[in-house]
Order: C-alpha cells, then sequence, then structure tokens
C-alpha cells in the first residue's frame, strides 16, 4: 500500500520560488500583508524589484561613493547592528570617531596644540553637519546680543544664491533669514564683496562653498575673510564664515595645498566635509569641525547617561549605524595623503578629460543637466531638425542671445527623445 500526503503550504518554499503561489498573486503595495511569506520569496521578490533601480557605478549625476574595497565591505557588514550613539556599549567606535574627527581637523589646519583634541562631530552627511554650524553661530549671536542688551529675534545668514538646499532648509527650520547674494553671467559664485556689503549687525556668519553644486567652483574664502577682517574692525560685530566644504574639502588639502581656505583664516570658525563624497565612503556620513571650543557652545551639547556614564552629543540624530564612521577610519588609515593625493589627481584628470571632450563640440560653456557626451551630439544630428532658421547677423549681445535660444531647443528636442524612448517600448 502506497500512502502518500498533499504537500502543505509551507512545503511549497523548497519547491522553485518562482512556481510558488507567492509570486503569482500580488503582494499590497502600501499595506502589511495579512500573512507570512517563505524568506526565498521575499528576497526574490525584492531582489527583482530592485533590479529597475541604476547601477551604482554608473551613476554619473552624483558626488556620492559607490565603491569601497572587499576589505572595508566586512568591516561594515560586521558593524551593522552597531549602534554608533551606545558609547558605553561600543567605545571603540567612539574612540575611531574621534580619530577621524582629529585627522579632519588637522587635514583643515586647526589651530591645536601637540596634546589638544580637536572639536567636531560625524553626521549622517553634509546637511545635517550645516544644520549643526548654524545653529551653532545663531546661539553664539543670540547670546552675544543678550549680552549687550539689544535684540536677538531677526537673525540672517549671508550666502550665495548657488548654495544647496540644506542651506534654505536650514533658514526655514530654524527661523534665519537667507540673504542671498544673486550670481551673474560669467560668475556664477557668491561674489565675496557683494556679500560683505549685505553683512550687518544681525548676521550669524557668512557660509563660503567650497566646490559649487553648479559647477564644482571655488568660492574666494581667502579674499571673503580679508573683506570681513576691515568690517569686522570696523563694527566690532565680530561676523564670522562657516565654509561649506561638502565636496571640496578631501579635494583641496591634496591638490591645492598652498590655498588658504580653512582655518589658516582666522574668521572661518567651522568646515562642513562630506565623507561619503570625495571622503570615499558609502552614503551616511559627514563631518563638522570647530576651530575651537569656544565656537561651539556648551548648552548645545547634551548630556545622556542612559548606560551609565556621561555621553555628550551634539546631533540633529540620535540612533544610527556605526558602519559608516568606521569605513571613513578605513579609508583615512589604508589610503593615508598619499592615496587620497594620488585618487583625487585622477579624479582631476578624468573631469579635465570630459571638459575638453564638451569644449571640442563647441556647442556648452559648461556641463548642463543631462551629462552630455559626443555619442548624444551624434545622435542629436541625426534626428529631424526642430531648430529656428538661422538669425541674420547682429549684434554681439544678440548674437549671444540666439546661442542661449539654440542650446534651450537642442535640450528641449534632447528632453522629448528621450521620453519617446521611454513611452515608444514594451515594459
Amino acid at each position: 500500500m502506497v500512502l502518500s500526503k498533499a504537500v502543505s503550504e509551507s512545503d511549497m518554499s523548497v519547491h522553485s520560488t518562482f512556481a510558488s503561489r507567492y509570486v503569482r498573486s500580488s503582494l499590497p503595495r502600501y499595506r502589511m500583508p495579512e500573512n507570512s511569506i517563505p524568506k526565498e520569496a521575499a528576497y526574490q521578490i525584492i531582489n527583482d524589484e530592485l533590479m529597475l533601480d541604476g547601477n551604482p557605478r554608473l551613476n554619473l549625476a552624483s558626488f556620492v561613493t559607490t565603491w569601497m574595497e572587499p576589505e572595508c565591505d566586512k568591516l561594515i557588514m560586521a558593524a551593522i547592528n552597531k549602534n554608533y550613539v551606545d558609547m558605553d556599549e561600543y567605545p571603540v567606535t567612539t574612540e575611531l570617531q574621534n580619530r577621524c574627527v582629529n585627522m579632519i581637523a588637522h587635514l583643515f589646519n586647526a589651530p591645536l596644540g601637540e596634546s589638544e583634541t580637536a572639536v567636531g562631530v560625524g553626521t549622517v552627511g553634509s546637511s545635517e553637519a550645516i544644520m549643526l554650524a548654524g545653529l551653532a553661530f545663531k546661539r553664539r549671536w543670540q547670546n552675544k546680543r543678550k549680552a549687550e542688551g539689544k535684540p536677538f529675534d531677526k537673525p540672517n545668514i549671508v550666502t550665495g544664491a548657488n548654495v544647496q538646499v540644506c542651506w534654505e532648509k536650514f533658514a526655514r527650520y530654524f527661523e534665519v533669514e537667507l540673504r542671498e547674494v544673486k550670481l551673474r553671467d560669467g560668475y556664477y559664485v557668491m561674489d565675496p564683496e557683494k556679500a560683505v556689503e549685505m553683512v550687518d549687525e544681525n548676521t550669524i556668519c557668512v557660509a563660503a562653498i567650497l566646490g559649487s553644486t553648479l559647477n564644482g567652483e571655488f568660492e574666494d574664502v581667502k579674499l571673503l575673510n580679508d573683506l570681513l577682517e576691515v568690517k569686522n574692525a570696523e563694527t566690532g560685530w565680530g561676523t564670522p564664515i562657516h565654509v561649506d566644504a561638502a565636496s571640496g574639502g578631501f579635494i583641496a588639502p591634496f591638490l591645492y595645498p598652498e590655498l588658504e581656505w580653512d582655518f589658516r583664516l582666522p574668521w572661518v570658525k567651522s568646515i562642513n566635509v562630506s565623507g561619503h563624497k570625495y571622503g570615499l565612503v558609502y552614503a551616511g556620513i559627514g563631518w563638522c569641525v570647530w576651530r575651537s571650543k569656544e565656537d561651539l557652545p556648551e548648552e548645545l551639547i547634551f548630556h545622556i547617561n542612559y548606560l551609565g556614564a556621561d555621553q555628550p552629543t551634539f546631533t540633529l540624530n540620535f540612533s544610527k549605524g556605526s558602519s559608516q564612521v568606521i569605513a571613513q577610519y578605513y579609508q583615512l588609515i589604508r589610503h593615508g595623503f598619499e592615496g587620497y593625493r594620488n585618487i583625487m589627481e585622477n579624479c582631476h584628470e578624468n573631469a579635465m578629460l570630459l571638459k575638453r571632450g564638451l569644449e571640442r563640440t563647441g556647442r556648452f560653456d559648461m556641463l548642463r543637466r543631462f551629462g552630455w557626451i559626443e555619442k548624444v551630439m551624434y545622435q542629436l544630428d541625426a534626428l529631424p531638425s526642430r531648430l529656428p532658421p538661422p538669425l541674420p547677423p547682429a549684434p554681439l549681445l544678440a548674437k549671444k542671445k540666439s546661442e542661449l535660444e539654440t542650446q534651450r531647443s537642442v535640450t528641449d528636442a534632447w528632453k522629448k527623445f528621450v521620453l519617446a524612448k521611454k513611452t515608444n517600448g514594451v515594459c
């Protein structure tokens, strides 16, 4: 007699995932499913959907690092379950963070004694670092105004119109007036002279950008410092500088060591940098360092003792993973100054090669939104012309305008071409 039994639902996990009922019926998109599914099915469903994401290694539209060495990947995975904020539980991670802060502070020429430790903190990214630096400036300004018996309810901050959106967030979230120096044709960064003209007694700081998001250009922090030196001597306001070095902080020290933009300038009081950009770490790590302890008001630092010992903390976030801090330390000791310099030189050479290729097309002054390359230009040339007929010769000003119009027309044609490609295929 042959005994047989029906296959239970739980047994289906041993068969091909693609033959199971878990991939033959749709999962609810915005509600938690009523029932459990096998781990193999859950993995396969998510993995297949993620295949529609782009390949990070091919992402040329972002500064953020997309590759690290396998040895660092191992360290990241080994620490992925560690909570960075539990300093007593993970004291070595805390020590590695402190080492990173000091290495970066020395890289930025902080005026530290031989046995003096740097003042700084690891953050989720430069956005959080900028929020913290802005809060420190606001509180120091408020304290000074209160001591002088003056109003302290209308703080402002001066930046260029090319700043990243996190500065606008800071101003809106923390009720600070944002004064932006307008850009002009041919000059796409903040003009230090116009910035200092905007400074008044309510200015908590002037923010300079080392590596503009628009074109990567460094603003002239040295000139800004010198102009503020004169104005501060005349007014007694003591207006400081913050340098947003999110992109350039891990470039300038290695490619342009003679450039004065950091703590060598006396009015630079704090600097932020993105470890997950040219610091060469996966997304999730930024740094903010201050010139001295006096530049970070003590009342902004919280002291907690949840685990039995004093833990000072100055962050907007609380619990977060330790992996990126450990990865940053790995990169700093793995590459050292020599390694970072070699990598940045290689990045610079690649950028110049791309720049020359773009200039050779004769059509663009700077890299625009879509990552233009010669291949795209050939594709555009093969399309039916959508450009207006050539304009008759005109004065130089009119000629410049027609070039801009032509450039916009080419951009519009490319947008239509891309949309047609996306909608005409089989999904």
